[in-house]
C-alpha cells in the first residue's frame, strides 16, 4: 500500500476544457481553454540510482527507465509518455536524477480532457523538482508538446500542454498558438455552469484520424499558398476563403471552412465572455459542434447523441464536442439551478440512443501546475 508521506514531493498538472477553438491550435489560431481540477498527480522522491521507477494507482504495472537510455522506450504500453517527457527534458540540457514516481490521475484517459498533456507536464515538473531545478511553466509546456509529437507520435498543437502548465484559477485563456501571447479572461458565467459529460467510448488519438486531420490542414495550406501569402491557415480571412476556396478539393475545402469559422468563433466567444453574454456563447458552442460534425468529421454517433440530448433542453444554451474528437467529452452551458434535471435527461436519452452510460464530472477552473513538499 502506498504511503504518501514516504514521498518528498506532490506535483500535479491540470486537465483542461476547451471552451472554443477546436482543431485550430496546430493551424496557428487562437483558442480558449481553461485548466480544470481533474488532474494528474505525481508523488516523487529521489532514489539515489540512475533509474526512474514508475508506478500507478490505477494500474498494476511498474516500469523502470534507465536515465542513460531514455530514447529506447517508445514501444512501451504504459510509460512512453513519461519516457518521452524525460527524454526531451534531458535533451534540452536539464539534469535528471534517479527517482521514484507514483502517478494518480483523476482525468479520464481518452476522454478529450488532456490526460496525456497533464501526464507530460507533471512528469517534467516532477523531474525538475526532484533534481532541485527551477523551471518556467511555458518552457515545460513546450517541452511536453515536443514529447508528444516527437516521441509518442501525436502531431498535437500547443493548447493542451499550455493549459495544463499555465492555467489560472477561475480564468479562461485566450491563447495565440502562433505567438504564445495569452490573455486571461475572468470566467464569470452568471447563473450558468459548464457541464462536462463523457461519452464513455474508448478512443485513442494515435489510432484515430487526428494526425490525418492535421495532414489535411497542411495540404490545404500548401495549396492556398500558391495564391496567398499565408503563414498559417489561421491567417486566412473569411473573405479570402470565399475567394480562393475553389483551389481546394471538396474534402479540404470542408476542413478549411471549419478552421476559418472556428477562428472567428473564438474571437466572438471572447467578446461574449467579456460582455457576460451567455446566450451568444451558447450559440457559438452549437455552431462549433455543427462544424466539427459536418466539416471536420470528428464527432460520431456517441458525441452527436450526447450533444443532441443536451441541446434539446431549454435549460441548456449550447453544447459541443471538445478535444480531438472520435469520442471523448462534451461541454454544455446549463442553467445552474437545472443541472440535476439536465444530467438525468441527458443520461437517459444517451443510454437509449447508444447503450452507453454518460459520465458527468464536477470540476472547478483551477491553476495549472501545483507543487507541495
Amino acid at each position: 500500500m502506498l504511503i504518501m508521506k514516504d514521498y518528498d514531493f506532490k506535483v500535479s498538472a491540470a486537465g483542461r476544457i476547451n471552451i472554443m477553438g477546436e482543431h485550430v491550435d496546430y493551424c496557428g489560431g487562437k483558442v480558449m481553454p481553461a485548466a480544470i481540477s481533474l488532474k494528474n498527480t505525481v508523488y516523487a522522491r529521489p532514489n539515489g540510482t540512475d533509474k526512474i521507477n514508475i508506478s500507478w494507482s490505477n494500474l498494476p504495472d511498474k516500469v523502470t527507465l534507465e536515465i542513460d537510455n531514455l530514447g529506447n522506450y517508445k514501444g512501451l504500453k504504459y510509460g512512453n509518455y513519461q519516457a518521452g517527457s524525460a527524454f526531451v527534458w534531458q535533451r534540452a540540457g536539464h539534469k535528471l536524477v534517479g527517482c521514484d514516481l507514483h502517478y494518480d490521475c483523476s482525468i479520464p484517459f481518452g476522454g478529450g480532457l488532456s490526460s496525456s498533456a497533464a501526464t507530460e507536464v507533471s512528469t517534467i515538473a516532477a523531474l525538475a523538482t526532484a533534481a532541485g531545478e527551477a523551471f518556467d511553466n511555458i518552457d515545460v509546456a513546450l517541452k511536453a508538446r515536443q514529447a508528444e509529437r516527437e516521441y509518442v507520435g501525436v502531431n498535437c498543437g500547443i493548447m493542451d500542454q499550455y493549459a495544463s502548465a499555465c492555467g489560472k484559477k477561475d480564468s479562461a485563456m485566450l491563447l495565440d498558438c502562433n505567438t504564445l501571447e495569452c490573455e486571461y479572461l475572468p470566467l464569470k458565467l452568471g447563473g450558468y455552469s459548464f457541464i462536462i459529460t463523457n461519452t464513455d467510448k474508448p478512443r485513442s488519438l494515435m489510432r484515430s484520424k487526428y494526425n490525418e486531420r492535421q495532414a489535411e490542414a497542411e495540404e490545404a495550406l500548401a495549396l492556398l499558398r500558391r495564391k496567398l501569402d499565408l503563414k498559417s491557415l489561421a491567417d486566412l480571412s473569411v473573405t479570402n476563403f470565399k475567394a480562393y476556396a475553389t483551389v481546394l478539393p471538396k474534402t479540404l475545402k470542408k476542413r478549411v471552412e471549419h478552421i476559418v469559422g472556428e477562428c472567428e468563433r473564438v474571437r466572438l466567444a471572447s467578446l461574449a465572455l467579456k460582455a457576460g453574454n451567455m446566450e451568444m456563447l451558447g450559440r457559438l458552442l452549437n455552431l462549433s459542434h455543427a462544424s466539427l460534425k459536418d466539416n471536420y468529421d470528428v464527432t460520431g454517433k456517441e458525441p452527436d447523441s450526447l450533444v443532441e440530448a443536451a441541446q434539446s433542453q431549454s435549460c441548456c444554451l449550447g453544447s459541443r464536442l471538445i478535444g480531438g474528437g472520435f469520442g471523448g467529452c462534451t461541454l454544455s452551458l446549463v442553467k445552474s439551478n437545472s443541472v440535476e434535471e439536465f444530467k438525468e435527461f441527458v443520461h437517459n436519452s444517451y443510454y437509449n440512443a447508444t447503450g452507453f452510460n454518460a459520465v458527468f464530472y464536477d470540476a472547478e477552473i483551477t491553476d495549472g501546475i501545483n507543487i507541495t513538499r
